[in-house]
């Protein structure tokens, strides 16, 4: 039984309000909370003020609130969403203990911190900025591994517009939505943590040496030069040296790296080789497929049906995983061509 419910109160409340929790209230500023704070008023049943953002708490307000928290009475307004989603996304393992928060809600805080995350690793890929990156990505793989159809509200929010981040979140969510379609039965009990959280991290990483390709290359709109096309190219063999120096020395995140381009007819790159890994055929798909559903510099996006189809018919790519991308986005999202 929830606080909600000891006290009675109308399940309707949970449309315009949700609970905050002591964990989530204790990593406000303490006397100056970001968001408006809201109390249940049982007498009447109702939700009333309780703090005003720009205003002040007392030491004794701030004792009364704590109090008041754990009994379940404290509310913050859906309204503020946008607040809470940002608080939350700099201290990602609050997701894992507030139990108020609705699916896409969750989605939303997690899209948030992961593109800030890349984007300031890739601006800067050396390991102290990256161990704050892995944090946060173990924090999303022990919110999935319970789960892993939580994915799919993850994919709902992928992003529209191409970046080096943007592209890797989206990598990342529609490749392990897609693991666990594939897996659909039984997830937990046939794929080791351990090689959950590799394969994670492989899907985020997989484009890591991108970041060291100069930003006008990879934002150029007009055709690469020979040289510059060698640049890119070359982001497979660069990511794979960056892995060792980062200490990811994991076959699963090095199979994603170096095997995202390759095909599975031959026809792809560094190695043209038909022989990949399932991370790294895994990886293919997603990564050809968050290409083609954004906008980039010199391509229009396509629609994430369409792509979908483009890809079954294109024996370049494993027929299992991307007919699994087909059932993912018709049958469980209800996306329409």
């Amino acid at each position: 039984m929830t606080s909600a419910q000891k006290h009675d109160i109308p399940d309707g409340l949970n449309e315009e309000y949700y609970q905050i929790s002591a964990d989530i209230l204790g990593s406000f500023n303490k006397y100056r909370p970001p968001l408006n704070i809201f109390s249940f008023k049982e007498d009447v049943s109702r939700i009333i003020p309780y703090y005003k953002v720009g205003g002040r708490l007392t030491n004794e307000q701030i004792e009364e609130l704590l109090t008041m928290t754990k009994d379940g009475m404290i509310f913050v307004s859906r309204e503020d969403h946008s607040v809470y989603v940002k608080h939350i996304s700099y201290q990602l393992d609050l997701v894992l203990v507030d139990g108020n928060l609705k699916e896409k809600e969750i989605a939303d805080i997690f899209t948030q911190a992961l593109t800030r995350r890349l984007a300031e690793f890739f601006e800067q890929p050396v390991k102290a900025v990256f161990e704050k990156l892995w944090v946060d990505l173990m924090v999303l793989s022990e919110y999935l591994y319970t789960d892993i159809r939580r994915s799919r509200a993850l994919v709902r929010r992928l992003h529209t517009e191409h970046s080096l981040e943007n592209h890797s979140v989206n990598t990342g969510f529609l490749g392990l939505a897609l693991w666990g379609k594939i897996k659909e039965k039984g997830f937990t009990d046939g794929v080791k943590r351990k090689t959950f959280d590799h394969v994670l991290a492989g899907l985020f990483l997989h484009d890591l040496g991108m970041a060291k390709v100069p930003v006008f290359i990879r934002s150029k709109e007009k055709p690469l030069t020979g040289d510059e096309r060698s640049k890119i190219n070359a982001h497979t063999k660069v990511g794979y040296e960056m892995l060792n120096k980062l200490g990811l020395r994991f076959a699963e995140i090095e199979q994603c790296v170096t095997q995202h381009h390759e095909r599975a007819n031959g026809s792809g790159y560094p190695l043209k080789s038909i022989k990949q890994d399932f991370a790294g055929s895994l990886c293919a798909v997603a990564d050809s497929f968050c290409a083609m559903i954004t906008k980039r510099p010199y391509a229009e996006p396509v629609g994430l049906v369409p792509a979908s189809m483009a890809l079954a018919q294109d024996a370049k790519y494993d027929r299992e995983i991307t007919k699994a991308l087909q059932m993912l986005l018709m049958m469980d999202l209800k996306m329409k061509p």
